[in-house]
């Protein structure tokens, strides 16, 4: 595995590459790699010839009250797991070489409607910070496809909708959730949880499962399984940021009409703050 700091040198090389005919495949992380991360890396196997993963924690995204210096960086460990599997470059910019004026930059990208639901709430500048460094990371890199995990589906949706809306010759893949053995979704922030509390996360997944039941036997009072099923998330102690019925196609709530559903949640459980969903088809 080639690994580089200098978005010239990478850039040359790969687009050298596409010009040779060849498809070029990239996975964007924040490093701190699980097995939910290396899936998305199998997947882009199957559709290019070169794949490439970036490590960046990008601070555009967090917020002053957010845990940038807390998230975890693990890059010796995340070099040996993707040379494990064969990625083939990884690029590893510093904040510097990403914004070398800073995160004030003279451009940013943000994608507006979709940004301002769930997460875009409570956190309004996180999407912009992420959709203005997936386009830095893209105009270095070249890809052709791209793979983004569903475990986060309002990033992978606004970053869908931002490759159609510019015209980016970019196909953008959606990764499934990855669980640990209680059901947890995967992520870098898991760590943080202790073993009772990890335990308790657990209930989160059920109790979307058990709304997706409700729904797909017929139940289309979204507003009284909304009410309820806060009410329950609380009493299974998450500090809840939102539980929303949604539909997939721009996150508004969902109405008698609609017919893909997203169920969606994010709820902090100790440190961290915790994301999950389902999609169902009614």
């Amino acid at each position: 595995m080639k690994i580089y700091q200098d978005p010239n040198a990478i850039q040359s090389e790969l687009i050298a590459l596409k010009k040779s005919g060849k498809r070029i495949g990239l996975i964007p992380t924040m490093g701190n790699l699980h097995q939910g991360h290396l899936s998305l890396f199998k997947i882009a196997q199957q559709h290019c010839d070169v794949m490439v993963g970036s490590i960046f924690v990008n601070p555009m995204q967090f917020a002053a009250n957010e845990d940038l210096d807390k998230y975890p960086r693990t890059l010796t460990e995340d070099i040996k797991k993707l040379e494990s599997i064969n990625v083939d470059y990884l690029f590893t910019p510093t904040n510097e070489i990403i914004y070398p004026i800073g995160t004030k930059i003279n451009t940013s990208v943000e994608v507006n409607r979709l940004s301002k639901r769930l997460c875009g709430e409570s956190r309004p500048e996180h999407f912009r910070g992420v959709t203005t460094v997936v386009n830095i990371l893209f105009n270095i890199l070249q890809p052709d496809v791209v793979i983004f995990g569903k475990k986060d589906y309002q990033q992978y949706l606004i970053l869908s909708a931002m490759v159609k809306d510019l015209f980016m010759p970019i196909q953008i893949i959606g990764g499934e959730i990855i669980r640990e053995g209680n059901g947890l979704a995967m992520s870098s922030r898991n760590k943080f949880l202790t073993p009772e509390e990890k335990d308790k996360a657990s209930a989160l997944r059920k109790i979307i499962l058990e709304v997706a039941e409700k729904i797909k036997s017929g139940n289309r009072n979204y507003k009284l399984i909304r009410e309820n099923t806060i009410k329950k998330l609380n009493q299974k102690e998450f500090n809840l940021d939102y539980f929303e019925i949604c539909n997939t196609k721009d996150l508004e709530r969902a109405t008698q009409a609609d017919k893909q559903i997203l169920i969606a949640c994010a709820a902090w459980m100790g440190q961290p703050r915790l994301l999950d969903n389902i999609e169902i088809d009614i």
